[in-house]
């Protein structure tokens, strides 16, 4: 969202119409499926502790509710933007086919720095823009989970504010809820523990052991520290992590030869994922560059913070040792630097498969919520192995058998499934 010479959404188009020219799509279900559905944006006024009253600008767009009722985060972020929020709708769309679950592609946002808004502040945030949407979602028709600056509290508030409205109980409206308040055992990990079982498949695949392994990850949220403490089960190396700091406002990259201690850093890092520059220094840490950790001598690269990270400007410099590039973000990779890791032969485990564990546990828990029972979190963690290692299967095999580039396999599945449900609906 930094690069304002960069549109996700046509992003997002462009790799649509690549492989709905690869399968032959026909022209009405072609666009019907390149745009979304119904989109709205709302201005949320809210009273600031000050007294004063400031106008905030959010979104939600439906990309297609052909298979479910959509689905999709809501993000607070300084530079969000309509594009951006179409974007991750029609991404969710192809994440909730790739995965096969029966759920459509939604997404919202509101531009705020949640850094410069007390408690109180967000509270109001979040219960007026539910106010403003809440005739046009529900558990049967868009159903919103937590994103980028967003947690399970801001979850509370929207469900709460939601069931006033509606004079009643409907836990399944939303999803990533406090764990005490109808969420799901296994949803906080589920993202990044997700990422890491594909990529323990496709290192199976490619004849790599896990423990002969290192990682650099952008991005130190949610998503990153669940696949790093994964990703060290399996016995691998974190080599760097890099993340925003807000105090320097710009990234850093910390390094440590030996390997990052995970836990150590998640006990100095923020709830918004910044680490503390001072208390990692003092702990051994080099800090370098931002941009530092794309360099890195390292087998695994894991962008796992934003969109249009790997771009023409740095995939050069992208080392040699790199095999696996695991997509923890949406739509982390440029159209052009995606062309130089196909060529380059890296194997790509793209964004809407590998970051997919988060919307399936969503799944799960709209599916525990509905029915008001709840599963034991070993359960959840093994269902959702069983459905990621299934998806990944499918578009390996599909990619093997057809010679395509994992992306394009990944969107073949995806696109078809969706495709067919709205044909078979008579939508075209």
């Amino acid at each position: 969202m930094e690069d304002k010479s960069y549109n996700p959404f046509v992003h997002a188009q462009a790799q649509f119409d690549k492989v709905a020219a690869i399968i032959g799509l026909d022209e009405a279900t072609r666009d019907l499926l390149r745009q979304p559905m119904r989109e709205h944006h709302v201005l949320i006024p809210v009273r600031m502790d000050d007294g004063t009253t400031k106008i905030f600008k959010g979104f939600r767009v439906m990309h297609n509710d052909a298979r479910g009722p959509a689905k999709g985060g809501i993000r607070f972020h300084p530079q969000e933007t309509a594009d951006t929020v179409r974007a991750l709708a029609m991404w969710m769309t192809w994440k909730c086919a790739v995965v096969n679950i029966p759920l459509g592609g939604g997404k919202g946002g509101v531009i705020c720095d949640p850094h410069n808004l007390t408690e109180t502040e967000q509270e109001r945030l979040c219960r007026g823009w539910i106010r403003n949407l809440a005739k046009e979602m529900g558990p049967c028709i868009d159903v919103p989970a937590p994103d980028v600056m967003t947690n399970a509290k801001h979850m509370l508030w929207m469900l709460d504010e939601f069931e006033a409205i509606h004079g009643g109980k409907y836990p399944g409206f939303i999803t990533g809820k406090p764990i005490e308040m109808g969420g799901s055992l296994g949803r906080t990990e589920a993202t990044g523990f997700g990422t890491i079982y594909v990529l323990r498949e496709a290192l199976k695949d490619l004849g790599i052991k896990p423990e002969n392994t290192s990682i650099s990850i952008q991005g130190f949220g949610n998503v990153s520290q669940f696949a790093a403490r994964k990703f060290s089960e399996l016995g691998g190396k974190i080599a760097a992590v890099s993340c925003w700091d807000n105090a320097d406002k710009t990234s850093h990259t910390y390094f440590k030869k030996d390997g990052l201690d995970v836990d150590m850093l998640a006990s100095i890092t923020n709830t918004f994922g910044c680490i503390n520059k001072e208390k990692a220094v003092a702990a051994g840490y080099e800090i370098l560059p931002g941009d530092a950790w794309v360099e890195q001598d390292v087998d695994i690269l894991m962008p796992a913070a934003l969109e249009n990270q790997i771009t023409s400007a740095n995939v050069n410099r992208i080392s040699e040792k790199v095999k696996v590039l695991l997509e923890g973000a949406n739509g982390p990779t440029a159209p052009e630097a995606d062309e130089v890791i196909r060529a380059r032969g890296i194997f790509l485990l793209p964004d809407f498969l590998a970051n997919a564990g988060g919307v399936t546990c969503s799944y799960f828990e709209q599916v525990q919520s509905n029915m008001n029972y709840y599963w034991e979190k070993d359960e959840v963690l093994e269902r959702l192995d069983a459905k990621m290692t299934s998806a990944y299967r499918a578009v390996q095999d599909l990619a093997r058998s057809k010679g395509l580039y994992m992306r394009d396999a990944a969107y073949v599945i995806a696109i078809n499934r969706v495709a067919q449900a709205v044909k078979m609906r008579g939508w075209v």
